[in-house]
């Protein structure tokens, strides 16, 4: 078994672990009434999309999401949430510097005492969710179990869920698949944009992923017979006759988003195997960017 593969199968145990730490997350997450700006990189930018849909939508006042290398601080925000596993990244360190005077500074990450700390207010440390390979996996997942706990989610059926889906068929012969396409609605449209860049990441294939409706206003126009169109939460069913429709595969189940997206992971895992490609090792990534003033 190769690094990623066990990090992904360790997510159950890892989660039951964050939810010891939901006092701690809210006490840094929620801020009810505050204007809130969540920030990251490459998977941490869509886990913080996901937060801030999560926490608007609980009600906990008005929350954006912008890629840290996008960050201009031209809107006043109360407070900024920065992801950051490696707590190195240059460009979410970079806006936190630019980050107005009185704007309370939070960070999430895995490791302490890096640039991050000297830069925040406040840290939410996960550290037993850190992972040594590139390929992001337990991190992010781990992250959004705090947060969604935080914000006050029903996740009585997590655990078993995910465990679930650490055994579960994969929703489809990797051999026979060439595109994914990955929908999800709300909260879980991070999630899918998440696990597009895993299939990117470790088996160098092509995928997509949209806000499930959006999936008419174009993209279907790519999909046909190995095509994998993969849905996450509530997407409306229909969308899958309309995938089936082009000759496409598709896929959907009753667990909890986070145990689909192990899912996800698990089969973008697979692709790589089927590709010969070490998801252990992927082409042209570290596991964080750090820019030097030449590049």
């Amino acid at each position: 078994m190769n690094d990623t593969s066990a990090e992904i199968s360790s997510q159950p145990t890892v989660w039951h672990r964050a939810l010891a730490h939901t006092d701690e997350a809210r006490r840094a997450l929620t801020a009810p009434g505050e204007r809130v700006l969540v920030l990251g990189c490459g998977t941490s930018w869509f886990v913080a999309q996901s937060i801030a849909e999560l926490r608007e939508s609980a009600g906990l006042g008005e929350t954006d999401a912008v890629c840290a290398s996008e960050y201009v601080p031209r809107r006043r925000y109360d407070r900024i949430i920065a992801i950051t596993r490696s707590g190195t990244s240059t460009e979410v360190l970079e806006a936190l510097r630019q980050a107005p005077t009185g704007t309370r500074r939070v960070a999430i990450t895995a490791v302490p005492g890096m640039p991050v700390d000297a830069l925040t207010d406040e840290r939410l440390l996960l550290d037993f969710a850190d992972e040594t390979s590139v390929v992001q996996t337990r991190f992010p997942t781990t992250v959004l179990v705090a947060a969604r706990a935080a914000y006050g989610a029903d996740l009585s059926t997590l655990l078993a869920d995910g465990a679930a889906a650490l055994t579960a068929p994969l929703p489809a012969d990797p051999a026979t698949i060439e595109h994914l396409v990955f929908l999800g609605t709300g909260w879980t449209v991070g999630l899918a944009h998440e696990a597009a860049l895993k299939v990117r990441e470790a088996a160098q294939a092509y995928s997509e992923s949209y806000p499930a409706m959006d999936f008419r206003h174009g993209p279907v126009a790519v999909a046909g017979p190995r095509s994998l169109v993969f849905s996450f939460g509530a997407v409306p069913a229909d969308l899958d006759e309309v995938a089936r429709s082009a000759g496409a595969t598709t896929y959907r189940d009753e667990r909890d988003p986070l145990a689909q997206l192990v899912l996800a992971q698990r089969f973008a895992i697979a692709l790589a195997a089927h590709r010969g490609l070490d998801p252990d090792h992927p082409r042209l990534l570290t596991r964080s960017v750090v820019l030097t003033d030449a590049a």
